[in-house]
């Protein structure tokens, strides 16, 4: 099967060669191709170039993108989306002034998440997920990483883990799975974080490993959850099971966890929204990407991720939409990037390298993922005919999703 896309206004993050990742001013630039056309065989990018370069049209199918600008789809490397009921009551809480933590403190918060996923079945949990799937398919999301973590006992954590193996096997979009059984203390061990963690390290890990269910493993290192000595204890046992690490970090507080991140080679530090000097410094010189969430700095009104400083000390960031019941209801990608360049300050071409190139990196499928390039998967946004790619963003209320690709297929 072969399709071929013709006469597309501007093709965007084309890539010669296999970035990785962009940083620092890098991120400025966004290499593109106007009056382009793109070649996909079966599910893989094969060709594409100038039209005045095309020598033929044929293929089994032909798509005029006449107007229309062509993209890689948003990769999305930090949701919760699989999780079970709702938080509504909590939204409304907030707006009556309780904090996050006020609303933790009185049951709320992830242990309520828990408590309604624990009495969930394996089935309904798949089912309330997969609409969530369904959805950010359709909103352009071509690969997507999934977190533990409203489990937080054994048999609910491997239940999450399941759920996440079977949407890996029966939709066609990138999946990578991580176990985040770190994400808060349980009522059952609310005076026993010791004993929680030996649960973790001892009962999970292992039967995670057995039945491969994770790539990655996270934990919310912030005062009140979990220290930097936790952190330290659960990465490096997380890395005997061949897990790799990821870290909620910084969200509320700064304390160190970025530097311990990136002693364990963390793929990825996350949140980040109170941000130090030493914990740029910590980042310069490693293999650890910064991820922004500006979604939930939207929902909670808590402060954005300071993009400017990290992207002008020479960084790299992704943006990721942090897909959750409590703190971020949305999965929608294409607000995340109109909420990057109103709020964060990030340009267009920022924005869409974070969410794409740099967003397959913090899920460790750069190879295959994030952008145009020839031998990589053909998962593709074409847009409605808009006047240019800053639109996209600026007009940040409207559906600007014409059609999307997963693997070379047409979404229906």
């Amino acid at each position: 099967m072969t399709t071929l896309i013709t006469n597309i206004k501007e093709l965007l993050q084309v890539r010669d060669t296999n970035v990785l990742k962009v940083s620092g001013s890098n991120m400025k630039t966004l290499p593109t191709i106007k009056k382009a056309y793109l070649l996909i065989e079966h599910d893989t990018i094969i060709e594409y170039g100038s039209m005045q370069d095309l020598t033929t049209l044929e293929a089994d199918q032909v798509i005029d993108a006449t107007g229309k600008i062509v993209l890689p789809t948003w990769c999305d490397s930090h949701t919760h989306i699989v999780y079970a009921g709702n938080r509504e009551q909590e939204f409304v809480d907030r707006i009556n002034g309780l904090s996050y933590e006020e609303i933790a403190n009185r049951g709320g918060g992830i242990l309520n998440s828990a408590e309604n996923l624990q009495n969930t079945s394996e089935e309904d949990l798949y089912q309330q997920s997969i609409k969530r799937v369904k959805q950010v398919m359709k909103l352009g999301t071509g690969a997507i990483e999934i977190k533990s973590g409203y489990g937080l006992t054994t048999e609910a954590e491997l239940k999450m883990l399941r759920v996440i193996k079977r949407i890996k096997k029966e939709f066609p979009l990138k999946v990578k799975a991580t176990f985040l059984g770190a994400h808060a203390l349980p009522k059952a061990y609310k005076d026993n974080k010791k004993g929680y963690l030996d649960l973790i390290i001892n009962d999970m890990l292992p039967k995670i490993e057995k039945e491969h269910l994770a790539h990655y493993i996270d934990i919310f290192c912030e005062k009140g959850y979990f220290s930097l000595e936790d952190t330290d204890r659960l990465l490096t046992e997380g890395k005997k099971h061949g897990l790799t690490p990821k870290i909620h970090v910084n969200q509320f507080n700064a304390f160190g966890g970025i530097a311990l991140g990136v002693k364990h080679n963390a793929l990825s530090v996350d949140h980040l929204e109170e941000l130090k000097d030493e914990d740029i410094e910590a980042l310069k010189n490693s293999n650890t990407i910064a991820v922004a969430l500006p979604s939930c700095s939207y929902f909670i009104s808590i402060p954005y991720t300071p993009a400017r400083k990290i992207i002008d000390a020479g960084l790299p960031l992704a943006l990721a939409s942090d897909y959750n019941p409590g703190t971020t209801p949305s999965g929608n990608m294409n607000f995340v990037v109109s909420t990057a360049c109103i709020k964060m300050k990030m340009t267009p071409e920022e924005a869409i390298n974070a969410a794409t190139i740099n967003a397959a990196y913090a899920m460790g499928i750069s190879k295959q993922y994030g952008s145009i390039t020839r031998g990589k998967k053909a998962n593709l946004i074409i847009t409605n005919p808009v006047p240019s790619y800053n639109y996209l963003p600026y007009a940040f209320g409207e559906n600007h999703i014409d059609t999307v690709l997963i693997n070379g297929n047409i979404l229906e």
